[in-house]
């Protein structure tokens, strides 16, 4: 009987609960009202956000204020007065042939970027394999985008010249070297076309390379264990998941070739038929002082942008791809 008292459990002491207890059970200590009810730290998202918020309206919103508000006057560009003269703007717009004439030399853009769109996913495919000097094939495409538009403009202006490089160059297989390649509509607005390839193969590759990069490499080895073919690893797994990448390169392609400026402006400065909607447009604001209309035209094509991009969200809508 001793021995078995002895061994007995002792019995058991009541503790103070420990400040985590209140804690564990899901009771909070009283006194203390949660995060969310303290007025500091719900703001503080807030404040993160107001920098980049005020940056964002002070250079983006404003301006775009004024010129919708600029594009019912008649305004000069230099004179205080701005009178108010309704949708006049607006009418010249849609009435003057001469400025929506020339969206047809976007056209020529457009082409050339579903070129550089497929040019740039055949070597984003070839080079995500292991290949010999992929990274130095990788510098090489990006390597055009990061020129300045004005110098590559000036280069190429010497390339097309009569005589110039390109022409030496054909001389060297036979061919015609008397050619005025930017003499003539078709054959300049072409070779601009063929710049703008030239110059944003880069960052649709880099797109294309990064969305391909990062698909889970088991994939692959599943495709290769079952014997799968180049062709269809890029049918059933690449092109599925670049879907949201190639999406926002057809919206970057079209949007570019309604707006594009600096290449045709520095190499022909709109001559030959080589005139695209926003040259004319600073033309408007610079040249002929009618800021007024200049407003206008960039609100329609700021609208008309818009639309397309509406449109091809609606038409192409983004989808989740869960290929794991």
């Amino acid at each position: 009987m001793t021995r078995s008292a002895s061994t007995a459990a002792p019995p058991t002491q009541a503790t103070e609960p420990g400040p985590t207890a209140g804690r564990r059970s899901g009771h909070r200590a009283p006194g203390k009202a949660p995060w969310r009810d303290r007025p500091l730290r719900r703001i503080t998202p807030w404040l993160f956000l107001l920098a980049p918020l005020a940056l964002l309206v002070a250079f983006t919103y404003v301006p775009v204020g004024n010129m919708i508000y600029f594009s019912f006057t008649d305004w000069d560009g230099v004179s205080p007065e701005r009178n108010f003269v309704g949708g006049d703007n607006y009418t010249q717009v849609f009435t003057r042939p001469e400025l929506f004439k020339v969206f047809a030399v976007s056209l020529y853009y457009l082409a050339a970027s579903v070129v550089q769109i497929v040019i740039a996913l055949y070597f984003a495919t070839v080079l995500s394999f292991d290949l010999r000097f992929r990274n130095l094939f990788k510098g090489i495409l990006f390597f055009p985008y990061l020129i300045n538009g004005v110098a590559i403009g000036f280069v190429f202006l010497y390339f097309f010249q009569d005589g110039g490089t390109l022409d030496s160059v054909l001389s060297w297989f036979g061919a015609d070297a008397d050619h005025a390649w930017l003499g003539s509509p078709e054959s300049a607005n072409t070779s601009l076309a063929g710049v703008s390839v030239w110059r944003f193969t880069g960052l649709n590759f880099v797109l294309f390379l990064g969305a391909i990069q990062s698909i889970p490499g088991e994939l692959y080895e599943a495709a290769q264990l079952d014997g799968a073919t180049r062709w269809q690893r890029f049918r059933h797994i690449i092109a599925p998941s670049i879907r949201p990448v190639l999406s926002l390169s057809v919206i970057l392609a079209i949007s570019g070739s309604l707006s594009v400026f600096e290449i045709p402006y520095i190499m022909t400065g709109g001559a030959t038929e080589t005139s695209t909607f926003v040259i004319q447009t600073v033309k408007f604001a610079f040249q002929f002082s009618k800021t007024g209309l200049a407003s206008a035209c960039a609100v329609v094509l700021l609208a008309i942008i818009l639309l397309i991009t509406w449109i091809q969200r609606r038409l192409v809508p983004d989808e989740r791809v869960d290929l794991v």
